[in-house]
């Protein structure tokens, strides 16, 4: 395979869900028996090469704190971030608010996460 035909398949992965990410981790430890570390893919940089700013978190744990009053959208929206989810699942994590939507999702995805479910009327938090 060469270096070109890597690139085509290392932008699809960066285009997926997080929830997709997921799926495509476990999907290839089935396929292939293997153990991957969740972290192995990042370089070890020593303490004192990381500049004072890494230390903002990359990954972040999204909760449904409020529902809200509109229900409804705010199970069509939380069906639209965990694509994973049924009907019956969304209804009940809305229902049953707080509830944790991801464990450990990268920024932009928790922001985003955030962003659709607060107009959907929910209140999100970010930790």
């Amino acid at each position: 395979m060469s270096a070109k035909s890597y690139e085509k398949i290392v932008d699809q992965i960066g285009e997926l869900k997080v929830t997709e990410l997921a799926e495509l981790v476990k999907a290839l430890k089935e396929r292939f028996e293997v153990e991957m570390p969740v972290a192995s893919a990042a370089v070890a940089v020593s303490s004192e090469a990381v500049p004072a700013k890494a230390e903002e978190k990359s990954e972040y744990k999204v909760t449904l704190k409020e529902s809200g009053a509109n229900k409804i959208n705010v199970i069509k929206a939380l069906r639209q971030v965990v694509t994973t989810l049924g009907l019956a699942e969304a209804k009940k994590a809305v229902e049953e608010a707080p509830t944790v939507i991801a464990e450990a999702a990268s920024k932009a995805d928790a922001q985003k996460m955030k962003q659709l479910l607060e107009e959907a009327g929910a209140k999100v938090e970010l930790s």
